[in-house]
């Protein structure tokens, strides 16, 4: 049976519309759960990894309860706090099942397609935190990436439309494509680029194939095998591009799909295209360069794509990759867990590359259910995975939680794609939070952050009685007890209950009227005091 405080809060709800959106776990009857594919590799992982803590004497940390897994997963997958009905229903749920379920649940969410399109540009479009005119390109990438993402398209479906979208203007084609903004289309990525063949190469390699082979381009590799010829061998197949016109990156584009051969600058040789693995490519009748380099990228047989991606989307989830930084495949950087690096990769190839199979598996883990507190020093390694690392939330993360606990969240199309900056308040509160690291281990609050959460309008509005719907429903409804007003602020911002000295004290902090002697005014420091923690700026 749910406490008086939660249906209360419950009934709060419905009257105030304080929570959108519907709950994702509901009480179920208890069932058994069912030996699947999933699961299957789930315990693959939990086997290989404990194997690595056996040979170096870890013991790892206790299992996540259930508040910090579903915050976490949450976060990870929908990137945003969940509302705090779900997470009461969640901590109410009987059913030995109920992380696999809320899983299902979260990945049908719109906050799922709205979350991994945003991590899939900036992976793929890096060069928008760094070029104002390559902003103007989001509207028409994020559009289809949110296609793929609904339709579940295959992964190496997705990047295979990326790398053979047709690029040629025309020569009769009075209306330039490239100056259609907001179409959905994956032209952006090569707009990104310049549409400069030595940038292509480098970005297919970086991102597709986990190889960072720019080093090369000017001469042989320093640290790793890679000759320039291998560079420009890449590269050769985007020789065939030609940029028109001095329109820059939305400039008109010529492309002859079978050239296969590019001089290396300012020198006479000429290279002819080429795989990375050594092999040849097998050329066919009006079959494009572009189509058939792919081919060979996305193939279930290459060495390199399927454990790229695995390894990327296990950062994502872990705040670290078995091979760390995710795309810097070197033998001077081997992966901590080869064995399971393979098995993740052969899965998912096996699995048709189905991105939200490996989600499941990933989290269905016993690995990744494990909380973040430290018991053992020897849990101090990341790439141990003994105890889940405290991952530093994203800018878009901050924000769409707050919004999700002042009950002012908006789904991704009811905002202004085109806004940068101070042009609304999203804009110039992602511009404050923009990262400075590509480790969300690493992530450290600047001056200017915290401050924009202490004194920024967004958390100002949050804990204003005339502004916020959620604390307004949480002050205002009768019949709360203090402590049930206190509880519903945990639930709204850390998705789980007060521990009892947290009530005692802030039971005496509000009764007593805090600074201005006014208890409703006092739950308004409260909810303060509970945005601007730690626990609400990490993922644990």
């Amino acid at each position: 049976m749910k406490s008086n405080s939660v249906r209360r809060l419950a009934s709060a709800c419905l009257c105030f519309g304080l929570l959108l959106g519907t709950a994702l776990v509901r009480p179920v009857a208890a069932s058994e759960p069912v030996a699947d594919d999933v699961q299957k590799l789930a315990d693959a992982i939990d086997k290989l990894i404990a194997d690595q803590w056996k040979e170096n004497s870890v013991s790892p940390a206790a299992p996540a309860d259930d508040s910090e897994f579903f915050r976490r997963v949450s976060l990870d997958v929908t990137g945003k706090i969940p509302p705090a009905a779900d997470a009461m229903d969640f901590l109410e749920s009987l059913s030995p099942d109920k992380r696999r379920q809320v899983v299902d649940r979260l990945l049908e969410d719109p906050g799922y397609i709205t979350h991994f399109t945003t991590f899939w540009r900036n992976v793929m479009m890096p060069e928008v935190n760094a070029d104002f005119q390559v902003r103007f390109l989001v509207p028409s990438f994020d559009s289809w990436l949110r296609k793929q993402l609904t339709e579940n398209t295959q992964y190496d479906a997705l990047v295979k439309e990326i790398l053979t979208t047709p690029l040629d203007s025309g020569q009769n084609n009075r209306r330039n494509p490239y100056q259609r903004l907001g179409e959905a289309s994956p032209l952006a990525f090569f707009q990104a680029k310049q549409i400069a063949p030595e940038n292509l190469a480098s970005a297919t390699s970086r991102i597709f194939l986990g190889i960072r082979i720019e080093c090369a381009q000017c001469h042989d590799h320093p640290f790793d095998t890679w000759k320039q010829e291998h560079f420009w061998s890449l590269a050769a197949f985007y020789g065939g591009i030609e940029r028109q016109g001095n329109q820059g990156i939305f400039g008109r584009v010529r492309e002859l799909s079978d050239r296969r051969e590019l001089n290396i600058p300012d020198t006479e040789t000429v290279v002819q295209a080429g795989y990375l693995d050594g092999t040849e490519p097998q050329w066919r009748f009006r079959v494009g360069a572009r189509t058939t380099l792919a081919g060979w990228v996305t193939s279930p047989e290459n060495p390199y794509f399927a454990r790229t991606a695995v390894n990327r989307m296990w950062g994502h989830f872990f705040g670290v990759g078995i091979v760390d930084p995710v795309d810097d495949f070197t033998a001077g950087n081997p992966p901590s867990h080869p064995e399971l690096l393979d098995l993740l990769a052969k899965e998912f190839a096996v699995h048709n590359f189905d991105l939200k199979f490996l989600i499941r598996a990933i989290t269905a883990s016993r690995t990744y259910q494990l909380t973040s507190r430290k018991t053992d020093e020897r849990t101090d390694d990341p790439q141990l995975f003994a105890r889940m690392a405290v991952k530093g939330l994203s800018g878009e993360q901050i924000y769409d939680s707050v919004a999700q606990a002042t009950g002012s969240y908006r789904p991704y199309n009811a905002r202004n794609p085109f806004s940068f900056g101070g042009n609304d308040p999203r804009g110039e509160f992602l511009e404050t939070f923009a990262n400075n690291t590509d480790a969300t281990t690493a992530r450290q609050t600047t001056i200017l952050q915290a401050l924009a959460m202490m004194n920024g309008q967004l958390v100002a509005n949050a804990t204003n009685l005339s502004q916020s719907r959620s604390l307004a429903a949480v002050a205002e409804f009768p019949g709360l007890t203090t402590a049930e007003r206190i509880e519903n602020l945990y639930f709204l911002t850390l998705s789980r209950k007060p521990r009892p000295e947290e009530i005692e004290r802030l039971v005496k902090y509000v009764e007593r009227g805090g600074e201005k002697s006014d208890p409703k005014k006092s739950l308004g420091d409260v909810f303060w005091a509970l945005l601007n923690s730690s626990e609400f700026m990490f993922n644990h």
